[in-house]
Formats: C-alpha cells, sequence, structure tokens
C-alpha cells in the first residue's frame, strides 16, 4: 500500500477529528483577536475558513500553525496536543501551511526550491555529505527526490518551469510552486491561506482541480479565502468567523440561509 493509499484509508476508517481547536483565545495588548473559538476538522476534508474583514482569521491560522503562541485553549492535531509547538515542530507533525503570499527562493531554479522541501535529508548532514562511505546513500536519496520533484511539478502543471529561476514567476505560478513546495512534505493536513489571491482564472482553475484530487487522496485542507463563490462551491463544512469568535458552521447551504452571517458582512472591520 502507497503513502497515499494508507492516507486516504485511514480517512475513510477514522472518524475522529484530524484538528481540534479548543476554546483558542489570543490579544495583542488590549485588543482580543480570537476569542475562545472552537472546532473541529475532519480527515479528508476541505473546510472553508471565512469572515469579514477583522474577524480573526488570520490569527486563527497563526496560532495553529504556531506562529503565535495562544493565551489559553487547545490545539490537537492527530490526537498530538500540539498547542504552542514551534512551526517547525508542527509541521514535522504533517500539519503545514501556505501563505498568501508566496515564499520562494528566487535565486533558485523551481526544480531546486521543490527538491527542498522535505525536511532531514541526508545531505544536509556534513559528515553524509563528504565521507565516501557515506556519499552513495546521499545520492540515492538526492535521485529518488529528484524523481518525486518531477513528478510534483508535473501535477501542479509547471515541469515546463523546472530550470526556471523562481523570482521570475507570475503570481498565480508562484501559488503553484508554494503548493508543490507543501506538498512535497508529505503533510497530512494542509492550511491554505488565500492560495487564490492574484490567481488568473486559468490558473484558478487548475489550483482548484489540484485540491479536490489531493483531497480524494486522503488529504485535508483547512482554506482562507475572501472569495464566496469559491468557498461555497469547494469547501464542505464552513466555519465563519466574526469579531474574533465563530459565529457558524455548517454545509454552504445552511451558511448562506444563516442571517447573522450576511449582516456579519455588512459590517465588518479591520483584520487583526
Amino acid at each position: 500500500m502507497t503513502a497515499q493509499q494508507s492516507r486516504t484509508a485511514d480517512a475513510d476508517s477514522e472518524t475522529d477529528a484530524i484538528l481540534s481547536v479548543q476554546d483558542l483565545r489570543k490579544s495583542f495588548g488590549g485588543i482580543t483577536a480570537v476569542d475562545g473559538v472552537s472546532f473541529e476538522i475532519e480527515p479528508g476534508s476541505i473546510t472553508g475558513l471565512i469572515g469579514p474583514n477583522g474577524a480573526g482569521k488570520s490569527t486563527t491560522f497563526n496560532l495553529i500553525s504556531g506562529a503565535y503562541t495562544p493565551d489559553s485553549g487547545t490545539i490537537v492535531f492527530d490526537g498530538t496536543d500540539i498547542t504552542g509547538y514551534r512551526p517547525d515542530r508542527v509541521a514535522t507533525r504533517g500539519l503545514v501551511r501556505s501563505f498568501q503570499i508566496a515564499r520562494e527562493l528566487p535565486e533558485m531554479s523551481v526544480l531546486e526550491n521543490v527538491m527542498l522541501a522535505p525536511q532531514h535529508q541526508l545531505g544536509e548532514t556534513l559528515y553524509r555529505s563528504v565521507l565516501p562511505g557515506f556519499r552513495s546513500g546521499v545520492e540515492t536519496q538526492e535521485r529518488e527526490l529528484r524523481e518525486r520533484a518531477w513528478e510534483t511539478l508535473e501535477f501542479f502543471e509547471i515541469d515546463h518551469l523546472a530550470t526556471e529561476n523562481a523570482g521570475n514567476l507570475s503570481g498565480g505560478q508562484r501559488k503553484l510552486l508554494e503548493m508543490a513546495r507543501v506538498l512535497m512534505t508529505d503533510p497530512e493536513m494542509i492550511l491554505l491561506d488565500e492560495p487564490l489571491a492574484g490567481v488568473n482564472p486559468t490558473l484558478e482553475q487548475k489550483l482548484i482541480e489540484r485540491l479536490h484530487e489531493l483531497k480524494a487522496d486522503g488529504y485535508t485542507f483547512l482554506f482562507v479565502e475572501h472569495d464566496m463563490d469559491i468557498v461555497m462551491n469547494n469547501c464542505d463544512p464552513i466555519i465563519v468567523m466574526h469579531q474574533g469568535q465563530k459565529l457558524a458552521e455548517g454545509a454552504p447551504e445552511t451558511i448562506k440561509e444563516d442571517d447573522r452571517v450576511l449582516e456579519a458582512y455588512l459590517g465588518g472591520e479591520v483584520e487583526q
């Protein structure tokens, strides 16, 4: 059984949430950005996290990914309490995030960017890189990583850009590259922070199609996006935040008919 088949089987058989956020709170000075937020994410889902500007979505993402430490509350991922973990420890557990602004290494090629993503590479250890008795293992792993990198670039249809410096890519191409890098870490769950912002319609559709293919393979997504049509057509369930709190949660049809959600969007404030 491949890693993806195993992931799909786990998602099909597992009934418990892969991510559980309970009573999460975070303040900055006298401003409460996240105020007692609780929700659970089921494995193999694309869950939308929406809300007007100032709702606390970005802060919630930063708390889950380890960029911020919560004042109180718990974050449990795949059965492990990761509350207060550093971002690298969160990623090592299999919970990886993308960023609203892609963070590629501009002077390196697209292929090199993707090959750098996996953790714990043998070539990162000095003695394995230079001593003859250990070099063969490094070379074997590099060949395997290169093959995976090419397959991942082909999956996102940017393999024709493999030798191009990442800094020369368009905004949409950079989003595809970032997703490719995320996928190379072999995550269990991916946090997507406005992955379609600044992406032209053709690349937007391509990225959405890839997300659904990955979902079918058992990957789990928490998806922050301002385009309501995209969220309503691709996410289920949807969590709505307002003024740092969870306002509503449910299927797209339920959210569309919730008067509180409409009122919140008409009275939004500035994002924390």
